[in-house]
């Protein structure tokens, strides 16, 4: 694995849109349900887990699987009921597949097929094995992405501040590194909704 294709996919100046998405961080807000600090670090920990069963297990087969990810991205869209997640997975997929594709070459993509949907977490698995980027690191910048987002939408929400933000996230590490773990363990025939709350919250993010 190169280190520094690595450290450029995972950058936040790599135009895949992902790190401008709240995961219904804004409507919760809205809805008055997380303030401050101690509020968002139970959105996060609800959030974490709600990934490591409902989207890393996806990107994982993918990577295990790149053949697979046309079944894999139709069985993702089976699965997000909701529309404003399904919408923002299908925007984020197709995002990264072209940043790919235009950032480091048609090369890398291959003779990997276009999926129909182009959701975001099969796209990342399949996309990170293509790159030669190894399983578990792949996982891990799948959560560390979402993660990421997650915090710079609550600093751009005023939940808390730059500095709280950063706190937040060095606070989390040990869950997100569990996270990790149980993503790689589940299979997509086990992907399950574990927050309905906050799937929820995000349903109501266009109004």
């Amino acid at each position: 694995m190169d280190p520094w294709t690595f450290w450029q996919f995972l950058d936040s100046s790599f135009p895949t849109g992902g790190f401008a998405h709240s995961g219904g961080l804004e409507a919760a807000r809205q809805h008055g349900e997380v303030t401050g600090r101690a509020g968002l670090e139970g959105w996060i920990d609800a959030s974490l887990a709600q990934l490591a069963h409902a989207a890393l297990p996806w990107t994982c087969a993918a990577h295990r699987g790149q053949a697979r990810l046309a079944e894999l991205d139709a069985w993702c869209e089976a699965f997000l009921s909701n529309h404003v997640a399904n919408r923002a997975s299908r925007l984020q997929g197709r995002a990264l597949w072209l940043a790919v594709e235009r950032g480091f070459g048609t090369s890398v993509i291959g003779a990997l097929s276009a999926p129909e949907f182009f959701h975001g977490a099969p796209v990342f698995g399949a996309l990170c094995a293509r790159m030669g980027f190894g399983l578990e690191d792949s996982a891990r910048g799948h959560v560390f992405v979402q993660l990421r987002g997650w915090i710079a939408a609550a600093v751009r929400l005023n939940i808390v501040g730059p500095m709280a933000g950063q706190a937040v996230q060095a606070s989390m590490a040990a869950r997100a590194e569990e996270t990790v773990r149980l993503g790689l363990e589940i299979p997509p025939e086990d992907a399950a909704q574990t927050a309905p709350m906050p799937d929820m919250w995000q349903g109501a993010q266009d109004r």
